[in-house]
């Protein structure tokens, strides 16, 4: 024969009280009726809040209908309906930045405008020049050269230059002043 297990006593019901209304109400979060009040009474005070945020009007609406439309998805989170205007405007302020984060990006992703072009003239004239100036350097003594190269073309101090060249303080300033009068004369001269 089997064995049947005896039933577990019934639980005594419940009596409900108005604590247990209003755990329902938190466990039901924000109502959709009451973000549509607060959508009616607050739209315009979160589109001003915006609008002091970003600078064109389109961008103020999408900001603040993004922020009811998340604010809707959440509202079982939002569990005191008395804190949804302040969601509200915290969600406005993020999305908020976040545009402006975008825009920001946007800016500095687009691309920079061509500098204006040297003509061929110009380009030529500055070749002359480059050529000029290298064999002027090739005239000059060898320790005026690495000065002058190490100074001017490498953008050294005068401190590294001399622990560069292993010499003082004083010989680099020297060579230094020597190397570009020298240069001064060279480039002045008629080829």
């Amino acid at each position: 024969m089997p064995v049947i297990a005896p039933m577990p006593a019934a639980r005594p019901a419940r009596i409900p009280n108005q604590r247990d209304d209003a755990d329902e109400a938190v466990a039901a979060g924000t109502t959709v009726d009451h973000l549509t009040e607060t959508y009616r009474a607050h739209y315009r005070s979160l589109l001003g809040l915006a609008a002091l945020l970003l600078d064109d009007t389109a961008s103020c609406e999408d900001v603040v209908q993004e922020a009811f439309i998340r604010v809707h998805s959440a509202r079982k989170r939002v569990r005191d309906p008395e804190k949804t205007l302040a969601y509200l405007r915290q969600t406005v302020v993020n999305l908020s930045r976040s545009a402006l984060r975008r825009r920001i990006l946007g800016l500095k992703l687009l691309s920079k405008p061509m500098p204006d072009m040297a003509s061929a003239e110009e380009g030529a004239y500055d070749q002359l020049e480059r050529d000029s100036l290298i064999k002027a350097m090739k005239g000059l003594q060898r320790r005026q050269r690495e000065v002058l190269v190490l100074r001017y073309f490498a953008d050294m101090t005068e401190a590294q230059v001399a622990d560069s060249l292993g010499i003082s303080l004083g010989s680099v300033k020297a060579y230094g002043s020597r190397g570009i009068a020298a240069l001064r004369i060279a480039m002045e001269a008629p080829a």
